[in-house]
């Protein structure tokens, strides 16, 4: 019988783990088909961060590394929102979706280079 250490458990754990945000994904990306907006709020909960948060307090028990990487996602919000922004303002400007996505790609990766800069800084995070 395995034990929580053992490689095949490791793996089992990763392997949930990645059929749990895959499975977000594929859900919100149908929802959206019939509404953007439900689409979005599936999206937009934060599922991912909640069970990162929890596997992380599984794995360490340490309270102090979840409340340094929930304040390292909070600060790092912001920044992800740089492709929200300008996607859709490219979108609708004629952008072909390729271009407009590369863009707010671009954007993003420099937005978010500041807000770790910026945590670093200001913030209590390593």
């Amino acid at each position: 019988m395995p034990t929580c250490t053992s490689p095949t458990m490791d793996w089992l754990n990763l392997m949930g783990k990645g059929l749990f945000s895959g499975a977000v994904i594929v859900a919100a990306s149908e929802i959206a088909k019939k509404s953007t907006v439900f689409g979005a709020l599936v999206i937009s909960l934060p599922l991912a961060s909640i069970m990162s948060m929890t596997w992380l307090y599984n794995d360490t028990k340490d309270s102090a590394q979840v409340a340094d990487f929930a304040e390292s996602i909070l600060w790092l919000v912001i920044p992800s929102m740089a492709l929200f922004l300008i996607l859709p303002v490219l979108l609708r400007r004629g952008w072909e979706f390729e271009a407009a996505m590369g863009v707010g790609i671009l954007l993003t990766i420099i937005a978010y280079a500041v807000g770790v800069g910026v945590a670093k800084s200001i913030g209590n995070v390593s």
